[in-house]
């Protein structure tokens, strides 16, 4: 008797991250640091807005954008498109070192140089560099530093500000390295989805947007003591047009800790309760240097906290 024909395993699809593209850009180079993503299809889009509009539609499973700068701070387009227009929740946040290097055609000298393109926030980054060393070049915006990448190698005058990655994809020349006006640049970026909050992992981060229900003295005052009555920390704190009349602004706020957490979940609890409305957008384990062992430490005092709690409770009578 012939065996019934078995059907093949179905593979899953393999996860689709949008990303700012085209290729080379700083947003590639910091989401293909990360290990666990390896297997993912990276999907470039021209903005940073249609990478969001992407994840939202459900074209691609996440996202993965620029939020902060360094030396520019908040990339408002981002921050301003999660807090308003989009249903979005921040999976994690990843932190790259940048370096802006000038780039053009090979042969090309800065004297040849008409105009040099890169995304607003690198132009913000190098305009010390570029009014001394290219005064006479047009300094104008692309999409990504990508963009202006292969812009200049279409064209002999055109200069990009981008990173070495971009060089090495469009065949450019370095004509100097590491060119942003103050060291120790970095960006931060979030990965995205439509749903999920991660599990707590001792060393987290939580945003949230909040709307004060009445404009009146003292209110924000009054919310930022919720958070100080319970020595809970704040990482960041900025205030955003909520484009409906001049004068009126929301706050997003970056809380050192998770909604997992029963003390942060108190105070926002309280604050919507109270004071304003609040939109959340994630809670997600923080980078920065020793971010690892601080997750470690802070499990194994949870761990300790928990079996001196269950010790006590133990003892009351039923």
């Amino acid at each position: 008797m012939a065996k019934p024909i078995e059907n093949p395993p179905s593979v899953a699809p393999p996860l689709r991250i949008a990303y700012l593209g085209p290729s080379g850009t700083f947003t590639e180079q910091a989401l293909v640091s990360q290990v666990d993503l390896a297997t993912a299809e990276l999907v470039p889009y021209p903005k940073f807005v249609d990478v969001l509009d992407a994840t939202s539609t459900g074209e691609t499973q996440m996202g993965f954008v620029a939020i902060e700068n360094a030396i520019e701070g908040t990339v408002n387009v981002t921050l301003d498109a999660l807090a308003f227009d989009h249903e979005l929740l921040i999976q994690r946040e990843v932190v790259l070192d940048i370096q802006l290097d000038l780039m053009a055609r090979s042969g090309t000298s800065l004297d040849d140089i008409t105009a040099v393109f890169s995304h607003p926030v690198a132009n913000a980054q190098c305009r010390q560099f570029l009014h001394k060393e290219v005064p006479r070049a047009e300094v104008k915006a692309a999409n990504s530093t990508s963009e202006a990448a292969v812009m200049a190698a279409d064209d002999q005058t055109i200069a990009a500000l981008a990173p070495a990655l971009a060089a090495e994809r469009y065949g450019l020349e370095t004509l100097a390295a590491d060119v942003a006006d103050h060291p120790g640049n970095q960006t931060r970026f979030v990965l995205v989805a439509p749903s999920g909050v991660p599990a707590r992992s001792g060393h987290d981060k939580t945003t949230v947007v909040l709307n004060q229900r009445e404009d009146r003295p003292g209110s924000l005052v009054a919310i930022l003591q919720e958070f100080a009555a319970r020595s809970i920390n704040l990482s960041r704190l900025s205030s955003r047009p909520v484009k409906t009349a001049l004068g009126n602004y929301c706050f997003i706020v970056d809380i050192d800790g998770h909604i997992d957490d029963e003390l942060l979940a108190d105070c926002l609890r309280a604050i919507r309760a109270k004071l304003a409305d609040i939109k959340f957008l994630g809670s997600y384990p923080a980078e920065g240097k020793g971010s690892t062992e601080t997750r470690l430490e802070v499990t194994t005092a949870w761990a300790e906290a928990d079996r001196w709690l269950d010790d006590i409770r133990s003892q009351i009578e039923r």
